[in-house]
């Protein structure tokens, strides 16, 4: 059975519809970077998805294939990312969504290294015959975070942040968004096909101690 990351890790990918603190370790992905409105058809945050699940699936298929990656095993592609901000605000400004900034991203499988990346990037160029370089390898460890279950549109999600703050404040924590801490979201629901009433999504606040 392949192994699925939301399944093995589900104090990271299925947490409740509460808030609750979580400490979240270092991970790879692959990612693109841009900004302006998500929704814009045909615009950058749509293309850039595109690239994401080209050079996923590219990695995930490798298997039928002649390159080998050392430690290769079977597995589910992790579900879609993206990290949020905008300039001058902290949070997230949802009527203003042309003024996003984001990093998109989806989970790598711990064998992936950066050649194994490289060479993704590089076979998806070949067969797609599209420019891949905005892709990159990306590391990050996100540390101390609250994080909640939002089920319901996005522009419904400052409901769920504000009950995030409100309990982070009350275990003795505050928020420590910054250009390298980001609103981060998890999207367990794939937008064209669930009704907006129904979407999962996974908010993530960086946070840190209160000092005193």
């Amino acid at each position: 059975m392949a192994f699925d990351y939301k399944k093995e890790f589900k104090e990271f990918y299925m947490p409740a519809s509460k808030p609750e603190i979580v400490t979240v370790p270092k991970m790879n992905f692959v990612a693109v970077r841009g900004s302006g409105d998500p929704n814009e058809e045909d615009g950058d945050y749509k293309r850039a998805i595109g690239m994401l699940y080209a050079i996923s699936f590219t990695i995930k298929m490798s298997k039928k294939g002649d390159h080998r990656i050392e430690g290769y095993f079977d597995y589910v592609v992790p579900p879609l990312e993206g990290f949020w901000w905008q300039d001058g605000i902290v949070g997230v400004d949802y009527s203003h969504k042309e003024s996003f900034n984001w990093i998109s991203a989806i989970r790598l499988p711990v064998f992936v290294t950066r050649a194994d990346f490289e060479w993704a990037v590089a076979e998806a160029t070949s067969k797609k015959k599209q420019d891949f370089s905005k892709a990159e390898f990306m590391t990050l460890e996100e540390g101390l975070c609250v994080q909640c279950l939002h089920v319901g549109p996005y522009d419904d999600e400052p409901a769920t942040v504000a009950m995030m703050h409100e309990y982070m404040d009350s275990q003795g924590y505050t928020l420590d968004i910054t250009d390298k801490r980001l609103h981060h979201e998890i999207y367990l629901s794939d937008a064209r096909k669930v009704a907006p009433e129904k979407l999962r999504t996974v908010i993530r606040h960086p946070i840190k101690h209160k000092e005193g």
